[in-house]
């Protein structure tokens, strides 16, 4: 996959959905200590995603909230990053362990934050209105490995609402956006700015 310039389709993948209907470690309301939640997680080959809803049996399904957080997306390259940063070993980390909706690969989701998109995995389009960065909670060193939340700053995935309705697949995908694409960037690391005093 080379890099994709602003307005043209970009082949990339979607690795896995995951789905569930409660949170199971909500922010950071819950301590690693006191244990995960009772709810169980599906990874469908497929999801339905509805418009203004989110993903039709997902936790957020019908609570769009100020944090535009209906649909959560992840990369790949962004664990791939990590374990790479904390010295682990090339694909011991499972990127459904995140409990992002949607991982990808390919594709620069740090590109896409305030911009809209959509995706094409052979049912047709399905838009999305991104929002801001899925900050990394405590309970990624928990999940994943020590370490885990501080190197996932600034690449913990992306939030956005679906304006459109449609079915996502595992597998290849189409994306459509004006943002300028370089899949070499999909696990880069941005780092937000400081505001001035």
């Amino acid at each position: 996959m080379s890099a994709g310039s602003a307005g043209h389709p970009l082949d990339a993948r979607i690795e896995a959905l995951v789905v569930s209907p409660g949170h199971n470690y909500w922010f950071h309301s819950r301590d690693p200590a006191d244990g995960v939640g009772p709810h169980p997680t599906s990874y469908p080959d497929h999801v339905d995603v509805v418009a203004g809803q989110g993903i039709r049996g997902d936790r957020f399904y019908g609570k769009v909230s100020q944090l535009a957080s209906a649909v959560s997306f992840f990369a790949a390259e962004a664990l791939e990053a990590v374990e790479d940063e904390l010295g682990l070993t090339a694909g011991s980390l499972d990127p459904r362990l995140a409990r992002r909706n949607i991982v990808v690969r390919g594709i620069d989701l740090n590109a896409l934050r305030h911009k809209t998109f959509s995706l094409d995995s052979g049912d047709g389009l399905v838009e999305f209105e991104a929002s801001g960065e899925t900050s990394p909670c405590a309970w990624m060193d928990d999940r994943l490995a020590p370490g885990a939340r501080n190197a996932l700053r600034g690449r913990g995935g992306l939030r956005a609402n679906p304006t459109t309705s449609g079915t996502l697949r595992v597998g290849r995908v189409m994306l459509v956006t004006d943002a300028l694409q370089d899949p070499a960037l999909a696990g880069a690391r941005v780092r937000r700015r400081s505001r001035l005093p």
